[in-house]
């Protein structure tokens, strides 16, 4: 029986949380099925907490020369993903995409006076013009339907055209406005490779192909996993489908005295010894690990959970203290006037904790952050880290 902390140990050596990796950038995201990127800067910190000598050099290098980009994909959100992988995760996030935008009742009304196919062609040919601004490509489409609203018509296009979000946007420390183009525009020879992905049994095996590899990188879980993870539903029949290739294993019930949850995995994943320790992590404030699941027990809490949550769905930060989330983090960078260039910045990383630690734990934590300030605040002139009591 399968219970948190084993569920706990498999995951973070499949994330890379047990032990840093030597992969370089686009096979480690491949690896992990994409890192989400909502915030530029969160994926940097992802990548630093799995792999060895990671720097942000090395992001800025694979975003540069297009082997990882970024778009939306799994839940309709923004995730680094390998060139290779983002025909396919966007081929199958598009249904996903589609649904949602006509469930949205605020843009139900827009729904009524456009013709969605024509905005998707429109849409198309201005963005491969060159890289649009989401602004720009809402008032080029507002003139072909000026009923409405520019944001409307830009949301539809970003949901079910297949686009990705070009750089300088998503480099480490530049500044840049959302700028967009097609998928087949920025990396056409990934999108050639992965040929035809329209009809419905290569969407049946590319789906079964991404629920294995997503059980490679989260598992074991359950088929209510697989649909938190991925943003589809019906999953069931697919994993029907692939039993012959997983085992099934028992899960620790859900609640005192309920049955036993099913859990699917590869044969050959590692499931480590639940009492390996697990070295103190920082984490992105949107970070795979705890929202890859329906049932995040296996790394936070439930009243943590909820004590953390807010209206729009934002995350802190967070600290993982023996593989759970026990703490969050925030960094402040405040202006001194002092330093080399007399515009000198101070960055302070503050450690919440959401239950008491003891002394031991807290010496780890306070390490473990010591070099991540200065990795996010490589531009600050004095770094320091708070223990928020």
């Amino acid at each position: 029986m399968l219970d948190d902390r084993d569920l706990n140990r498999a995951l973070l050596a499949r994330q890379h949380l047990l032990e840093h990796t030597s992969l370089d950038v686009p096979a480690v995201v491949e690896r992990l099925v994409g890192l989400q990127a909502q915030n530029p800067w969160s994926p940097f910190l992802g990548l630093w907490s799995r792999v060895a000598g990671f720097t942000t050099g090395d992001l800025d290098t694979a975003l540069t020369d297009r082997t990882v980009l970024r778009t939306a994909v799994m839940r309709s959100t923004v995730h680094l993903v390998s060139a290779r992988d983002a025909p396919v995760l966007s081929a199958l996030a598009r249904p996903v995409m589609a649904g949602e935008l006509r469930a949205n009742p605020r843009r139900r009304a827009a729904l009524d006076v456009v013709d969605l196919d024509r905005l998707v062609e429109v849409a198309a040919a201005y963005v491969r013009e060159e890289p649009r601004v989401t602004t720009a490509l809402g008032a080029h489409l507002a003139r072909e339907w000026p009923a409405a609203h520019p944001q409307d018509l830009s949301a539809f296009a970003r949901a079910l055209l297949p686009m990705v979000q070009v750089t300088p946007r998503g480099l480490w420390r530049r500044s840049a406005a959302t700028t967009w183009t097609t998928l087949d525009t920025w990396v056409p020879d990934a999108v050639a490779a992965a040929g035809d992905l329209t009809a419905a049994d290569v969407q049946r095996r590319a789906l079964e192909d991404v629920v294995l590899r997503y059980l490679a990188a989260f598992g074991p879980a359950s088929v209510a996993d697989v649909q938190a993870w991925s943003g589809r539903t019906g999953l069931r029949d697919v994993v029907a489908g692939l039993r012959d290739r997983l085992v099934t294993l028992p899960g620790a019930p859900t609640r005192p005295g309920g049955r036993p949850r099913e859990l699917l995995d590869l044969p050959d994943a590692p499931r480590p010894d639940p009492d390996v320790p697990a070295p103190v992590r920082l984490l992105a404030d949107y970070d795979n690990l705890w929202l890859a699941h329906a049932q995040r027990t296996r790394v936070i809490d439930d009243e943590h959970r909820r004590r953390l949550q807010t209206p729009n769905g934002r995350l802190p930060a967070a600290v993982l203290v023996d593989g759970r989330v026990r703490a969050t983090w925030a960094l402040e960078r405040v202006r001194t006037g002092s330093g080399r260039t007399g515009r000198g910045v101070a960055a302070t990383l503050t450690i919440t904790p959401l239950e008491p630690l003891g002394a031991a734990r807290r010496r780890e934590v306070l390490a473990a952050a010591e070099p991540a300030v200065r990795f996010l605040a490589d531009d600050a002139d004095t770094h320091a880290v708070r223990y928020a009591d």
